[in-house]
């Protein structure tokens, strides 16, 4: 094993040697003269020499100490531009960003020019999966959940909250040509399912929203008995109800765009409480300057 003074001595000696003067030392590290002076004796101590001549001043380096010197100056630049060049390399990794594809997609992507023209030399890598990426594994480095409550164990911020609305094209209607005034309507037409029941209990599905219509319509019934689409993938099912091939629960922030535009169109007042989006990473991350701007930038665009 190696036996070396501390770095505080070392580096207390390199810059009394670069300017012949403790107090200016002092004021490169942070230190007094005092400070400096007993950094410097440690080190004397350790090599069992006399590194300056103190009396005449100002100072001087003895032979050792100018022997010394350059060889120390060098390893601390050495280690300096080691360090630099490992910062460089992390700050160029891209900060990966895992959420769920739908949200990925029709929310993140399409605020994404915001991000680059405020941190146009920083890159992204996002990770669009419906699976849940492992953070404390380092498999990415900031996750948006969707989830009923806040993920535990993490520093999270709610980004949004949503609600599942009956919506379609208004070319459907227009297909079908039966005007939709109360949620006995949909019978006449194909229903879109994308989440399971039989692993999300508290799903937005038709057959909950079914259960909560019949409380003010008894002729309800019927509807969802002809034939529809099902989905495993939710973005799949957006995209076919914007085309028109049925009606669907969807999530308000996921097709906000659309219902603004007038892809889709709301066929009932009643929805269904959706779940939250929650920005999510470790309280201790090295990257965590980094994780905290762009948390802050998701906040501002949301």
């Amino acid at each position: 094993m190696r036996k070396l003074p501390s770095l505080t001595a070392l580096r207390a000696f390199e810059a009394a040697a670069r300017h012949l003067n403790f107090k200016a030392a002092g004021d490169e590290l942070n230190l007094t003269p005092t400070a400096i002076s007993h950094q410097i004796r440690l080190l004397e101590e350790f090599c069992d020499q006399k590194l300056f001549h103190r009396r005449p001043r100002p100072i001087t380096l003895t032979s050792t100490g100018a022997r010394l010197f350059p060889v120390i100056r060098d390893g601390l630049d050495a280690f300096a531009s080691a360090l630099a060049e490992a910062k460089d390399e992390r700050q160029s990794q891209p900060l990966r960003v895992t959420t769920t594809n739908a949200f990925a997609a029709l929310w993140l992507v399409p605020r994404l020019a915001s991000w680059r023209s405020q941190h146009p030399h920083q890159a992204l890598e996002i990770i669009g999966t419906d699976s849940v990426v492992d953070l404390a594994a380092g498999e990415a480095d900031v996750a948006i959940r969707y989830m009923t409550a806040r993920p535990a164990g993490f520093e999270t911020e709610e980004l949004l909250r949503d609600q599942f609305w009956p919506v379609c094209s208004p070319k459907l209607l227009s297909t079908v040509g039966k005007p939709i005034h109360r949620p006995a309507d949909l019978a006449h037409y194909p229903l879109i399912e994308t989440f399971d029941p039989d692993t999300q209990p508290d799903a937005p599905i038709w057959r909950r929203w079914i259960a909560a219509a019949r409380s003010t319509d008894d002729g309800v019934a019927a509807v969802g008995k002809s034939g529809g689409l099902k989905f495993r993938e939710e973005l799949h099912a957006i995209e076919a109800i914007i085309a028109g091939q049925g009606v669907g629960m969807c999530s308000d922030v996921l097709v906000a765009r659309e219902l603004a535009n007038g892809e889709l169109i709301k066929v009932s007042d009643l929805a269904l409480p959706g779940l939250g989006f929650y920005i999510t990473r470790l309280a201790y991350h090295p990257r965590r300057a980094l994780i905290e701007t762009f948390a802050v930038w998701l906040l501002s665009v949301r």
